[in-house]
């Protein structure tokens, strides 16, 4: 057990320890100015702190840099493509994957230049970002944040983003993206609620792990000085933009947004050049990016289907451990991959993309909506076999070949 109360994992007990550390030395004034600013991020001193989770791991593959970054150079070229690979970008840099596609779109949109951004910085911002995700994590990791950065890449060239965004609007995108899971532990809020985590009582049980997000972006963005050459007020500007989209990715306020967005698309009302207007659009992107691993080719969807679910898999397993209450959509012995994702795409995954689709009608819609379509088809044929009445494993559904059909737009957004 780690603090009264708490469950002990990763470490809490060294948390509880180095958190009394902290308290003592900054009581007795040894601890540095500068490092005193960092704490509002957390994630540098408290329980998933590099300090606490030791040095990165030393990739041998750095040997074939040269030959890996030209097969990844190769992919870059077509980043814009909604069937890129993301798992195959991450293994050819090796493991950054992050790195190497966020600062390739901050300078092909022109926004390093543009803001006169010291490279050295954003590298450096950008490099931290990516070790403060828990490559641990099955789903929650940099790969993922990278894979969502790719899609808002996506999003932001479809024509009415396009036209309409600035270039503010573009790098909160990316960066929001790019940080928008930032340092998660691998467990969903009701659990941190439940084991009395000290984030949880930080942020009042309300967007617990969205707030901790945010708030250790604007650590590492202020530790790295990515903006300190901006004046005060636009960088603090930039700070609280960025917050605004992380936290709307919060599931648990799904409906709200939709609603919103909904009313929004139903009395065309909605003004891109009104700058209010355009942030609610970029809230709903990120939305879009985070969850749209169903809207992928089956290659790419299935692979993040696991993953998640084997992420949810690993809490029950705690839980159970720990004799709690094991969390929806957790339970190994109740729950399938395929009715895991079923459900999701059912009630979370085709509303959303439904309402995108009306607002952004184009060929990438349609495409997301079709590949959603069969993929839910897949999963759904292969849910027999959790009762024995399939002995040849997961079958490969329907290929993609062509974008897809106004049938296949259509069956993709049907409703519950």
């Amino acid at each position: 057990m780690g603090r009264r109360g708490a469950i002990s994992y990763d470490s809490s007990d060294q948390t509880a320890l180095y958190i009394r550390m902290l308290a003592r030395a900054e009581s007795a004034g040894s601890i540095p100015v500068r490092r005193i600013q960092r704490l509002f991020s957390f994630q540098r001193h408290l329980l998933s702190s590099r300090l606490l989770r030791g040095p990165p791991h030393l990739n041998p593959l750095h040997i074939l840099d040269e030959d890996y970054c030209g097969q990844a150079k190769c992919m870059l070229e077509k980043v814009g493509s909604w069937n890129f690979n993301i798992f195959l970008f991450d293994r050819l840099t090796n493991g950054n994957s992050l790195v190497y596609l966020t600062f390739n779109l901050l300078n092909q949109y022109g926004l390093i230049e543009l803001f006169q951004l010291d490279m050295v910085k954003v590298r450096r911002f950008l490099v931290l970002v990516q070790e403060d995700y828990h490559n641990q994590n099955p789903y929650h990791n940099a790969v993922h944040a990278a894979d969502v950065t790719q899609a808002m890449h996506c999003y932001l060239r479809e024509p009415k983003l396009a036209q309409s965004l600035t270039s503010c609007d573009i790098l909160l995108g990316l960066l929001a993206a790019a940080t928008h899971d930032l340092d998660h532990p691998g467990v969903n809020q009701p659990f941190l609620i439940k084991t009395n985590h000290y984030l949880a009582a930080l942020y009042q049980n309300t967007s617990v792990l969205e707030n901790h997000h945010w708030r250790s972006a604007v650590g590492l963005l202020r530790e790295t000085e990515v903006f300190s050459h901006l004046p005060t007020e636009d960088s603090l500007s930039i700070e609280r933009q960025l917050g605004s989209l992380i936290l709307a990715t919060d599931i648990s306020r799904q409906n709200e947004y939709l609603s919103r967005f909904r009313t929004h698309l139903d009395e065309d009302d909605l003004c891109l050049g009104n700058a209010s207007h355009r942030h609610f659009i970029l809230q709903m992107a990120l939305k879009c990016a985070d969850i749209c691993n169903p809207c992928r080719p089956w290659e790419l969807s299935k692979q993040w289907s696991e993953k998640v679910t084997e992420e949810f898999f690993h809490q029950g397993d705690i839980e159970k451990k720990h004799k709690l209450e094991v969390s929806p959509l957790c339970d190994s012995e109740a729950n399938t991959i395929a009715s895991v994702q079923i459900g999701f795409m059912t009630y979370v995954v085709e509303p959303l993309f439904a309402e995108w689709a009306r607002f952004s009608d184009t060929r990438l819609s349609q495409t997301m909506l079709g590949h959603l379509g069969l993929n839910k088809a897949s999963w759904s044929a292969m849910e027999p076999e959790a009762s024995g009445s399939s002995e040849e494993g997961e079958s490969e559904p329907a290929q993609v070949t062509e974008e897809p059909s106004s049938r296949a737009l259509s069956q993709g957004s049907q409703k519950s």
